[in-house]
């Protein structure tokens, strides 16, 4: 969908960046269900096991498993994660830190700067949104159920801690934490550029500040860079948030490519990859799409749908019309009109208002809200990514990660188990609680 509205606004344009590094598809299902969610795939990605979905480094007995990052950092190495999303959210998560359930965010944080990390303090640059986990319950904003400070802690184990464009187009000097958002960070077609960096923008500084710190070292770094709003957009069934975030992910791979290709001194491989699916999303009805509307919408349906649910205002027939009009459907029906002025006071559901009247103009389909079980696509570029080609599970993902390095995530693995007090009191469900095996709940959650 992305390279065809590419094509219909410049039809000079045949592929995106992406197409032309393709190398093969990761096979993704989870040990419980052959759909997958984000944090048994990423956890799959980091430990090179099978777990449960909603697991977060650890395998199906609820026993924590070494990770590439640990394992790097273990030997030397420099580390980074850089998402779009809640930086505590699955994926980021299941490279550092070790929880039966994805939804512990709150212990997710503090593992991530290294308070309730066994090892200390395990990644140097953490950049995304979520700041939401990181302040006491007593601030306004804030996710937690306590009073800790995590941003007061992050600053004690040394890490420069920043929450604006300001501050991120500054120098900082290694480790840092950068929280631009309470929440997820926006999707891009919503981004303020003066307040939030883009995708992009954060994996080059991160990559800059790596090389850094890294470049008269015989240890590099390891880097682990999701867009991970595309998955939210699947979720939400919303084509304009979906084909901005896919197009803003092809600048980032893009612009790493190229940062590979300048840094001959500091030999890098870059592989991309997905979780998983999501969505189900098919393009075209009896054989015909049509990509006009996308030109004309200039926000996702997330955010009108925010805004239609805080409107007070006096005329609210004229300021819904303004909303789909600014989705990019000009002319909604009394029916889709109808509907979300009835769905008003459920952000969820108006959403679903607006995503479906536009995706009816486009003539494309979404299969479900939530994940699939189709195979992935695989990119790969630099050094040695050729050896990666062809069809893969996706635990071979950290084998290949593993072998380039020269990790040992055996040696993390023990030393983790043999932390047995804090797998009872941080990592395992504590009493009365259960795991949640095979499906999640994904309406209103981004698995």
């Amino acid at each position: 969908m992305a390279r065809d509205y590419v094509h219909y606004n410049n039809n000079g344009t045949q592929q995106l960046p992406v197409d032309k590094l393709l190398i093969g598809s990761i096979r993704t299902m989870a040990s419980d269900s052959y759909v997958t969610d984000s944090a048994a795939s990423a956890s799959a990605y980091s430990c090179g096991i099978k777990t449960y979905n909603g697991a977060i480094g650890v395998n199906d007995d609820v026993i924590p498993c070494g990770t590439v990052l640990e394992a790097a950092k273990d030997q030397g190495f420099k580390t980074g994660l850089v998402v779009t999303s809640r930086i505590t959210h699955a994926t980021p998560a299941s490279y550092v830190a070790h929880v039966w359930d994805r939804d512990e965010e709150a212990e997710i944080a503090l593992q991530e700067i290294g308070y309730t990390h066994p090892f200390g303090p395990q990644v140097d640059i953490l950049m995304g949104g979520g700041r939401c986990f990181f302040i006491p319950q007593s601030s306004e904003g804030s996710c937690r159920k306590d009073n800790i400070d995590a941003l007061k802690i992050a600053k004690s184990y040394g890490y420069s801690v920043f929450s604006d464009r300001k501050e991120f187009d500054k120098k900082q000097k290694l480790p840092y934490l950068g929280l631009f958002t309470l929440d997820h960070m926006s999707y891009d077609i919503d981004r303020d550029p003066k307040k939030e960096p883009s995708l992009t923008e954060m994996a080059l500084k991160a990559l800059d500040d790596l090389y850094a710190a890294t470049k008269y070292s015989e240890k590099g770094f390891f880097i682990m860079v999701e867009a991970s709003r595309i998955d939210h957009a699947g979720h939400a069934n919303d084509p304009a948030g979906h084909v901005q975030d896919i197009l803003e992910y092809n600048n980032a791979v893009l612009a790493i490519t190229k940062w590979i290709d300048k840094h001959t001194d500091s030999p890098t491989v870059m592989i991309s990859t997905a979780d998983h699916e999501c969505g189900g999303l098919t393009i075209g009805d009896n054989y015909m799409w049509l990509p006009d509307a996308l030109t004309k919408s200039k926000s996702s349906s997330e955010l009108v749908a925010t805004t239609w649910k805080s409107y007070t205002g006096p005329n609210p027939d004229a300021f819904l019309l303004s909303l789909f009009n600014k989705y990019g459907v000009l002319s909604p029906t009394p029916e889709q009109l109808a509907a979300a002025k009835a769905a008003k006071a459920d952000r969820l559901v108006s959403n679903f208002v607006f995503a479906n009247a536009l995706s009816q103009l486009l003539l494309v389909n979404f299969a479900t809200l939530g994940h699939t079980a189709a195979d992935v696509s695989l990119l790969g570029y630099g050094v040695g990514h050729e050896q990666f080609r062809g069809n893969h599970d996706n635990t071979e993902v950290a084998g290949f990660v593993t072998r380039t390095l020269g990790l040992d995530l055996a040696k993390i693995t023990k030393k983790l188990a043999k932390e047995k007090k804090w797998i009872e009191e941080r990592v395992q469900a504590k009493e009365g609680a259960k795991v949640k095996r095979g499906s999640r709940e994904h309406l209103g959650h981004h698995h």
